[in-house]
């Protein structure tokens, strides 16, 4: 009996595991924007897409040339309407990618609306086409291509009765998930769905909705908290703050209930930043921030503004606010109270604002490029850094003899913050310099900046330049000589990005490595090529990485296989998958990896998003989705679907090309870990040596 209870629980998991693969990130659907239309008139077809929360759906009006799958609607003619137009997607949202696509794209979040439109020729119409487009995750970094057809038809009026019961509803599609294992990051799918044939059209007009402009999430928020929180620090060690500390504890211990009002000190610390970066993401609303990320003028804007902080904490001038401004706020805590120890907090603002004011901007500028919760989370975090310590040392004020004197070592940090502020002000103008191409900022210029920049870091940390407000140096401490080593073995792992080494550590940061005018022939990792290799198909316009010899077609890689007795690896992938360039760049390129695949396998890159057409002949109906499959993507990712259950990429196939069903492994999707990888190979070896 425990046995098959035990049998049905392991039943139940696998069960369990295998519906975990299935997930449904997007719906179509779709109706004519009026009812009944006439004769001669011309109709919208409305598309609504549903998109689950944190995807996100590429739109249709962005260059094909770019990467990601366009959204694109095409119409099976006939002469019962014709098009008017092309595709017309309603208020996307912008955005430019830097690392990876190297251009502007627009996408939609939560729901994605679409207009064609078409003129009616007669009363009894009928209108098909299919749908292509692909939605990925915010949060796990899966795509997916959703495909699917659709179908409207009208009926000639007979009477009001009859055309109630056939009005026409919206008709949904279910997108079929892709295989996601634990080790999944990109994912891509096929959506199959059949459309319910429309019998007229709805009697309300479909109203227009605006879509909510969402931003793709970058980076963590919670890693952005805790960089906010460092810079609090920093700031806390300038020569505008820092004196203040047991000026401002000494007021709290010298009174009755000191500790509470210290409390409510801190607190009106923090309510007044996050008040300022609540204010910010309300003036940087969505689309103001997705402005604010791609188009020239905010980013020049920011480059100078950074520039200036820079050169102000470097020390030629300092940024003040008008002294009875302050005087006024500062006049206002001497009410007393709940009110005059949220203006003696506001006071420290205003009067560390010379010092804080850059630090605070900076977080604020990065934080409304693109999102809206993150100023307040950015503000957060700095502000907490600033209120504990006051708080703190106001509840335990023996902990102030221990504090470090007040001296030279704070005009430092400041020093070094505006060199970091120099450094970073170059982000903002390579972002205006790639969208516009200006070819002002190429690679080796950015990194020639940067490198001069961080050694000059490491020279002021050893006493070698000296700055305004600065004490002379006589020695140099053990922190700073600490400090000057790993700003200087920064800059020897940049110096080789000036050859061409793709420095995969700055991969966010530096202009695309296509910018850069000199590179090295042995910046990349090559092989040599066999010279009795056979040309394979579609070599003339699909390559694979690191010189790589393989295949693109499956059936033309297992007679190679064949020929030479060695197993197959399967990549399954897309020119539009991310988390595929990322696994070429970082694992595929890996020595022990790279001998593996050229030695050990023969290697097939089956793209499941490529349009190329094939010849009819190949054409056929799929057994999954029922629908024909003419293609190369398509027949690629229906293969993957049929034969490996998944249709995740990237997604790696090691298998024997004598075995028409089973793999030497179990397969293999995102996973940066090399070592696993290497493993995965020599697994698939292995089993196909002992077979």
């Amino acid at each position: 009996m425990k046995k098959l209870l035990f049998s049905l629980f392991i039943l139940l998991i696998c069960s369990v595991a295998i519906s975990a693969q299935k997930i449904t990130p997007a719906k179509w659907s779709w109706a004519l924007s009026k009812a009944n239309p006439a004769v001669g008139e011309t109709v919208d077809i409305v598309f609504t897409v549903n998109i689950q929360d944190d995807w996100y759906l590429y739109s249709s009006d962005f260059s094909e040339d770019l990467g990601p799958t366009v959204t694109t609607i095409k119409l099976k003619a006939n002469d019962t309407y014709e098009a008017v137009g092309g595709l017309k997607a309603i208020n996307p949202i912008k955005k430019f990618d830097k690392e990876i696509w190297n251009g502007e794209y627009t996408y939609f979040k939560h729901k994605a609306t679409f207009r064609q439109s078409v003129k009616i020729l007669k009363a009894k119409f009928l209108i098909e086409g299919a749908y292509d487009s692909q939605s990925c995750s915010d949060a796990s970094g899966q795509c997916v291509p959703v495909k699917g057809v659709f179908s409207l038809a009208g009926a000639e009026k007979k009477n009001s009765n009859e055309v109630e019961e056939k009005l026409v509803k919206p008709t949904e599609t279910t997108v079929v998930p892709p295989v996601i294992s634990k080790d999944t990051v990109l994912a891509k799918t096929d959506s199959v769905a059949k459309a319910d044939t429309l019998t007229s059209a709805k009697t309300d007009a479909i109203v227009e909705t605006s879509v909510e402009e969402t931003p793709v999430v970058q980076e963590s928020l919670f890693t952005f908290f805790w960089v906010a929180f460092g810079a609090g620090l920093l700031a806390l060690l300038t020569p505008c703050v820092y004196p203040l500390i047991p000026m401002t504890v000494s007021f709290f211990t010298k009174q009755k209930g000191g500790r509470k009002l210290a409390f409510l000190y801190g607190f009106s610390i923090v309510a007044i930043y996050v008040l300022f970066g609540t204010l910010i993401a309300a003036l940087a609303g969505p689309g103001f921030a997705n402005w604010l990320s791609t188009h020239w003028i905010p980013n020049m804007l920011f480059f100078v503004i950074f520039v200036f902080f820079g050169i102000s904490f470097l020390g030629w001038f300092e940024i003040v606010l008008p002294s009875n401004f302050v005087n006024k706020i500062d006049a206002q805590s001497d009410r007393g109270g709940i009110i005059g120890v949220f203006f003696m907090a506001f006071t420290l603002v205003l009067v560390s604002f010379s010092c804080t004011g850059p630090v605070a901007g900076s977080i604020l500028i990065a934080s409304a490029q693109g999102e809206i919760i993150k100023p307040v989370i950015g503000m957060l975090g700095f502000s907490l850094a600033f209120a504990i310590p006051f708080t703190l040392f106001a509840i335990f004020p023996q902990w102030l003899k221990n504090l470090p004197k007040s001296g030279g070592w704070m005009n430092s940090v400041k020093v070094i913050l505006g060199f970091l502020e120099l450094a970073l002000a170059l982000k903002f103008l390579s972002t205006a310099d790639q969208v516009y191409h200006w070819g002002i900022l190429d690679r080796e210029v950015y990194l020639a900046l940067w490198i001069v920049i961080f050694a000059l870091i490491g020279f002021y940390l050893l006493g070698k330049i000296q700055l305004p407000h600065d004490d002379k140096t006589e020695k140099v401490s053990v922190p700073k000589m600490l400090m000057a080593i790993l700003v200087f073995s920064f800059v020897v792992y940049m110096i080789p990005g000036m050859f061409g080494a793709p420095l995969k550590a700055l991969a966010g940061w530096l202009p695309p490595l296509t910018t850069q005018d000199f590179v090295s022939s042995g910046a990349s990792v090559k092989t040599e090529g066999d010279a009795n290799f056979p040309k394979p198909k579609y070599s003339e316009f699909l390559t694979l990485p690191h010189g790589l010899q393989g295949f693109f077609d499956y059936e033309e890689a297992v007679a190679y296989s064949k020929k030479v007795n060695k197993p197959i690896f399967i990549d399954f992938t897309g020119h539009g998958c991310v988390n595929c360039r990322k696994m070429e760049e970082n694992v595929w390129s890996d020595p022990a990896v790279l001998k593996r695949l050229k030695e050990d396998y023969v290697v097939v890159a089956l793209y499941v998003d490529d349009k190329t057409e094939l010849a009819k002949e190949k054409w056929y109906t799929s057994k999954d989705d029922g629908q024909e499959k003419t293609s190369m993507g398509d027949q690629n990712l229906d293969f993957q679907i049929v034969r490996f259950n998944g249709n995740a990429q990237p997604y790696y196939c090691l298998v024997n090309p004598n075995d028409e069903k089973g793999t030497l492994a179990a397969p293999k999707a995102f996973d940066l870990n090399v070592e696993n990888f290497v493993k995965f190979l020599d697994e698939g070896k292995a089993k196909y040596a002992s077979k």
